[in-house]
């Protein structure tokens, strides 16, 4: 259903009381390791910069100890930063983990699909048109709400555009494809007749970063997404039917229609998060997914290994990003050289398996 070899097996059941669920062992070793694994890259992400600190200081200073200086820098200056990638990564990999699994299509992402492009449409407007409107609401909600506004705006026009008696994954990919064109022309138009010190600010902001982080937008983005990541493990469990497909689900007694479109909402919200607190990252909410699929052994994108991997390959982008180079990259730069090879291995793969089947 979504591109992979992955072949369900029959694995255990565990009741405890009235509740009930499936024990799988390896699925919980990979989302421990993953755990971990983005752990110490959110320390070595800290570590790194014009004063070094040691990873046994970073660790005691993040758990509460640790000497004055230490705590200067690392919790005032490098915190908001770090934190930003875990919860824009982990934020995007489970947007495109839920946009995957309802278009059953490796390549529904918030990037194919659009939702990132309308953010962007709506930031580059906001910073390259002055004065009149387009200062007033800049100065008013803000970039980062602005650009929230326009991912959803643009998510839901997709959805609406797709819905003919149900969502059909593929239909939704076409429609995705053509919006991500219509606001991407869009985008190029503002940047051509814009002033060129609007688009220096434009530009820096579409590659994607995580420069210049501040504690406030660092909350206002883990708040929105703690928010949205419980309404999704609430409708999880009628969410895992729709695998199946829709009459599966009904026989379940699943609303489909219901529950595909608050999963797609919450993807589309999780998404515009995302890009408001770091700009169109390209490629992790793609990537993640399938890596996280792949990894857990799993027939479906899960969500919480999905999240895992996006704050784990964000991260570990911002800190090559700053180490890799003499001079400091975006850290858009380093998910696009990762995610740009991978999507053409998804589509020489499917091409392959088209042309056997």
């Amino acid at each position: 259903m979504t591109g992979t070899d992955v072949k369900p097996s029959v694995t255990p059941g565990v009741r405890l009381g009235r509740v009930s669920f499936v024990w799988r062992p390896w699925l919980v070793l990979v989302t421990l390791l993953l755990a971990a694994a983005t752990f110490l890259v959110f320390c070595l992400s800290i570590n790194f910069g014009d004063f070094s600190i040691g990873l046994p200081r970073v660790i005691a200073t993040i758990f509460g100890g640790g000497e004055r200086v230490d705590r200067f820098v690392i919790m005032d200056l490098r915190m908001p930063r770090a934190l930003a990638g875990l919860v824009v990564g982990f934020a995007l990999g489970v947007s495109g983990a839920i946009t995957q699994s309802i278009a059953r299509n490796p390549l529904a992402s918030p990037d194919i699909l659009g939702i990132t492009g309308g953010a962007g449409v709506v930031a580059v407007f906001l910073v390259t048109v002055s004065g009149g409107a387009a200062a007033a609401i800049a100065g008013t909600v803000g970039l980062s709400a602005a650009a929230l506004a326009g991912g959803l705006g643009t998510g839901l026009l997709v959805y609406f555009l797709a819905w003919r008696r149900g969502i059909d994954g593929f239909r939704l990919i076409l429609i995705g494809i053509s919006v991500s064109a219509v606001t991407q022309a869009l985008t190029n138009w503002l940047l051509v007749t814009a002033d060129i010190r609007d688009v220096a600010r434009a530009q820096a902001w579409l590659v994607g970063s995580l420069d210049g982080r501040s504690w406030d937008e660092v909350w206002t983005a883990l708040w929105c997404t703690v928010v949205l990541l419980a309404v999704v493990a609430g409708a999880a469990f009628q969410f895992r039917p729709l695998h199946f497909g829709d009459e599966v689900a009904a026989g379940l007694g699943v609303r489909y229609s219901r529950v595909r479109a608050v999963m797609l909402l919450c993807a589309v919200l999780l998404a515009g998060v995302a890009v408001s607190a770091a700009g169109p990252v390209p490629f992790v909410a793609l990537v993640a997914p399938q890596a996280g699929m792949r990894l857990a052994r799993h027939p479906t994108p899960p969500l919480l290994v999905s999240g895992l991997v996006g704050a784990l390959l964000l991260t570990g982008s911002d800190v090559l990003a700053r180490t890799a180079l003499p001079v400091g990259l975006p850290v858009g730069v380093v998910t696009a050289a990762i995610g740009g090879p991978f999507l053409v291995y998804l589509l020489v793969r499917a091409n392959l398996k088209r042309a056997a089947g």
